[in-house]
């Protein structure tokens, strides 16, 4: 039975233990299939669609599990190390590149969808933080999937942009030119020991800076949408740490986020579900599908017009890290008022108060994952801590030149 007040930790952990299930229970687990391991993109109407991005939460998952003792060690073990035998042997792609969306029972692409550069990065931040943990076997087969990702085939050697998406049948697209989620990619390609890139790649994406009232030069993504700010940083630690520019990520992901909450309470005049205890503007499923288009201010797209009164938890909950006071604040607000945004995956996609309420019927994997992620880093730094261990991460953060103020010091003094 529900209780009607949580508060705290208390309801962090059932959000975590029930987002941590998704992951467990939507997952394909026959043990002769050839898409053992992957899970799938949400929940409801789409049983035979599996997103890589969800797997690699997925495998971040089995870590939280085995810590707080809600899977064995032996289990989680034996399911990392298959799922990876999956990819290795299954799972559709190219030049170490996956399907963003896959069959569940055989690993082949579907919804005629992309080879995806930042869903294959979401899905090796998994593998190599679930390498670091259990060492082994998983260790070994998360580099060689790491070391088969051709990074080099997704550049444009003209403009030195990552593209954004690439098919066979049309070729590459799109350009990653400003700053959003994708700073892993170049952590990882920076360091690859097969297909490296240059380091420019990173200092060269556009970082366009606004300010919020009082918040100010907020480098800004497109549609100030927060899963931009949230997505690199449940794997790198970024925290105390800045690049040779000064930049530090980590604080402006505060920023942006508290730009965030502030754009909801000054719009609570115009939509009913904002307020300051419910916020968080990010990529969700809306009253009328899905939207990568909620967002705040700064911004370059104007957000004022794409906004329709929809907020998701996963905004507040995946920046938890940033604002652990206000995101508390929120998912108290959701638990103890909204009931029906609640259920057996703990807070569902979504809510608009607008006209006739609103909720989401299902649970998207990449919501869960962050909320996953973020809940976990912010309790125990776990996931930080091991996908940190990493060597080639390390190395990535090195040539890029992002670290501590103190170990700048000792390299300008050696």
């Amino acid at each position: 039975m529900r209780i009607l007040k949580l508060y705290g930790d208390k309801l962090l952990i059932k959000e975590l233990k029930r987002s941590y299930n998704f992951f467990i229970k939507e997952a394909n687990l026959k043990s002769n299939s050839k898409g053992y391991g992957l899970i799938r993109d949400k929940n409801l109407l789409a049983n035979e669609i599996a997103s890589i991005a969800s797997v690699g939460y997925g495998l971040a998952a089995l870590i939280i599990g085995v810590k707080r003792k809600w899977i064995s060690y032996n289990k989680a073990y034996e399911r990392a190390n298959k799922t990876l035998d999956t990819f290795l042997k299954n799972v559709e792609g190219e030049n170490g590149f996956f399907y963003h969306f896959i069959n569940i029972d055989t690993g082949k692409m579907e919804w005629n969808c992309e080879i995806s550069i930042i869903d294959t990065a979401i899905f090796i931040c998994g593998a190599l933080t679930a390498g670091e943990f259990f060492g082994g076997e998983i260790k070994e087969k998360a580099e060689v999937l790491y070391k088969n990702i051709n990074w080099e085939w997704y550049r444009n050697k003209d403009n030195n942009y990552f593209y954004m998406g690439y098919k066979p049948e049309t070729g590459f697209w799109g350009h990653w030119d400003m700053y959003a989620e994708q700073l892993m990619l170049y952590v990882l390609s920076v360091a690859s020991p097969t297909y490296p890139t240059n380091k420019e790649m990173y200092s060269r994406i556009k970082k366009p800076k606004g300010d919020y009232g009082n918040i100010k030069d907020i480098i800004y993504t497109y549609c100030g949408t927060l899963f931009t700010y949230q997505y690199s940083h449940a794997w790198i630690d970024f925290r105390d740490k800045e690049d040779k520019q000064g930049i530090n990520w980590f604080e402006n992901s505060r920023k942006a986020t508290l730009a965030n909450r502030q754009y909801c309470i000054d719009n609570m005049d115009k939509f009913k579900t904002f307020g300051k205890n419910s916020w968080g503007l990010t990529a969700c499923v809306g009253p009328n599908g899905y939207s990568g288009d909620y967002g705040a201010k700064p911004s370059m797209a104007d957000v004022d017009k794409s906004n329709d009164g929809t907020i998701s938890p996963s905004g507040s909950a995946g920046s938890i890290v940033f604002t652990p006071e206000y995101s508390i604040k929120a998912l108290e607000n959701y638990y103890n008022n909204f009931p029906k945004l609640w259920g057996k995956y703990g807070f569902k996609d979504a809510y608009n108060l607008e006209n006739k309420p609103w909720y989401s019927k299902e649970v998207i994997g990449i919501d869960k994952g962050i909320s996953m992620l973020m809940i976990e880093n912010y309790l125990s730094q776990a996931i930080w801590q091991n996908f940190m261990k990493n060597e080639y991460v390390q190395k990535g953060l090195q040539i890029l030149e992002i670290t501590t103020k103190k170990e700048k010091a000792r390299l300008r003094n050696s």
